[in-house]
């Protein structure tokens, strides 16, 4: 199933008090990659931006009028997700506001299935700072061109950490699509000295990393950490 990223940035934090998307971004994945599809625009509300909220993305309703507003992008938007699993970054927050606004064209609420960033590095990183920042800082992703919030950076910054955060899960997947290739078999194969190439100390720290990070992917299932203990 394809797989989206998506964020928004709002006039405030609730719907159901006249609040409005003024920034919704979508990117596609590709296989463990970001690809260069997506999906961007700035909406005119139709009403003012919270003065809290304006601190938080930097902009006022003078600053976006002008702009489409949700009604003329929604069909595009929504041919854009079509199909796909949705991944959002405390999802019930922008996945709320969508179905609000498709409320207001009197339209159904989206079905896509969604999966919470948020829940999913909590499951992680228990006890810890879970927001965009704190998990850019864990997964070592530059986001020191972060000074605001917005939605198409967010995206970008979130695919990055979405795929650091699974590669435990996935990137032990074999393609069975790729035949496998077999070296030619030496005849003289037998009377070759084996040379053994043993792991200096930085190869060793740098393996142990990785199999912490699977691990805790994972969750506890890294075979190479569970035969670890057992030795």
């Amino acid at each position: 199933m394809r797989k989206v990223v998506l964020d928004t940035e709002t006039t405030g934090l609730d719907p159901k008090k006249g609040h409005r998307i003024i920034e919704i971004a979508a990117i596609e994945l590709e296989g463990r990659k970001v690809s260069k599809k997506h999906f961007h625009h700035y909406l005119d509300p139709e009403r003012e931006v919270d003065e809290e909220a304006a601190r938080v993305h930097g902009f006022t309703w003078d600053m976006l009028k002008g702009n489409f507003k949700f009604a003329d992008i929604a069909a595009s938007f929504l041919a854009f997700i079509e199909g796909a699993e949705i991944l959002a970054h405390n999802a019930p927050f922008d996945i709320g506001f969508i179905n609000s606004e498709l409320e207001h064209m009197g339209l159904p609420p989206l079905e896509n299935p969604v999966v919470d960033t948020l829940a999913l590095a909590r499951e992680l990183h228990p006890g810890k700072k879970n927001g965009l920042d704190a998990l850019c800082s864990r997964y070592e992703i530059d986001n020191s061109h972060r000074t605001l919030h917005g939605a198409l950076l967010d995206t970008e910054l979130l695919a990055e950490v979405y795929i650091a955060m699974t590669r435990g899960q996935e990137s032990l997947l074999i393609e069975e699509e790729a035949p496998a290739i077999r070296p030619a078999l030496n005849p003289d194969a037998a009377r070759l000295p084996l040379r053994v190439l043993l792991p200096d100390e930085h190869e060793l720290i740098e393996h142990e990393k990785q199999l912490v990070a699977i691990d805790k992917a994972s969750r506890g299932a890294c075979l190479w950490k569970q035969m670890e203990s057992v030795a």
